[in-house]
């Protein structure tokens, strides 16, 4: 805990936990060193409980291992219990990023207003609607969020084969945002995103800090009446809808022969490319997944395959319910 520049304490509880990282040690012994500025007790005088050995012997444990879980997850009727939609996601944003959960309330604008995304300026919708989000601090999107009409939109990473841009442009994740902004059903958030898609591009660095990391994005959007999946390849996207039971995305491409819409120009791009002969059947996966994907997409189909197993079993069961005014997503049954 600092005051400015003056550290006047350490968590009892990061104590408690044992195994002191180098961190925890060396505010630790600064705090031993320095005087408390609001009294004259040392703050040196680190009270330590009986049996408990002195933080800066314990040896540091090593860090446990980076989270590399990135899926999206809906259950509609009758998929869910007591004709819910639930609604999930979690993520694998760096272990030192922080994410807030935000609220912006429903506002209106000019005409010939501009936004200022993450990266750039686009023109601002008259009237946007109010959001609850969850981002990285340092960015104007959003990983995942709800707007005020019940759409619920997250996305994930993928690669493909067209290349990512090195450009700046729209992010993934503002795309999520400007989604629940503009759109009041899924089908209309879609339209949004796949609009300024086309109109801007998607691009720029998706992690603060190096390395860098740069992708294209899927989406799944849902409202109370039906879910999108939004798969896209630079400037192209395809989608798929779904109406009842269940369905989850991973950081891989899952659209193949069903899709509901698409980019007016899809087939002809995927055709020139060679990706696709213009006669038999069309499937975007095929056309689009990268020939030689980076690990995480690799891992990505384990728990995709996982996740569709796991939801198929809980077909029927999945429920939301709210437990000591708290709101917990799970499976029933």
């Amino acid at each position: 805990v600092r005051e400015g520049d003056q550290l006047i304490g350490v968590s009892a509880g990061a104590v408690r936990e044992g195994g002191c990282c180098s961190a925890l040690k060396s505010a630790i012994a600064e705090l031993r060193q320095s005087a408390h500025p609001h009294g004259h007790r040392p703050a040196g005088a680190l009270n330590i409980s009986p049996g408990m050995d002195d933080p800066l012997s314990a040896p540091c444990d090593p860090a446990p291992p980076a989270p590399r879980s990135c899926d999206c997850f809906v259950a509609l009727p009758p998929g869910s219990l007591a004709d819910q939609v639930v609604f999930g996601k979690n993520s694998d944003r760096p272990r030192d990023e922080v994410q807030e959960v935000v609220y912006f309330p429903a506002a209106t604008y000019p005409p010939g207003s501009e936004v200022k995304c993450t990266y750039i300026e686009i023109p601002q919708a008259e009237r946007t609607l109010a959001v609850v989000l969850s981002r990285p601090a340092w960015l104007w999107g959003a990983e995942m969020g709800a707007n005020e009409r019940g759409v619920c939109i997250g996305n994930e990473a993928v690669w493909t084969r067209i290349p990512v841009s090195e450009e700046d442009a729209l992010l993934g994740m503002d795309l999520v945002r400007l989604g629940l902004e503009r759109g009041s059903t899924a089908a209309e958030a879609l339209h949004v995103i796949t609009e300024l898609l086309e109109q801007h591009g998607q691009g720029g660095a998706c992690t603060q800090g190096p390395p860098h990391l740069s992708y294209h994005n899927t989406f799944l959007l849902a409202d109370r009446t039906e879910a999108w999946v939004l798969e896209t390849a630079g400037r192209l996207w395809a989608a798929q809808r779904v109406t009842a039971g269940v369905k989850n995305i991973s950081n891989q491409l899952c659209i193949g022969t069903q899709l509901d819409a698409e980019h007016v120009g899809l087939r002809e791009e995927a055709q020139a490319r060679g990706w696709w002969d213009g006669e038999g059947e069309f499937s975007f996966n095929v056309a689009f997944s990268h020939e030689n994907p980076p690990a995480r997409m690799e891992a990505a189909k384990k728990r995709y395959r996982g996740g569709t197993e796991l939801l198929r079993q809980h077909d029927g069961e999945t429920k939301g319910e709210s437990e000591r005014g708290r709101e917990k997503v799970g499976f029933g049954g």
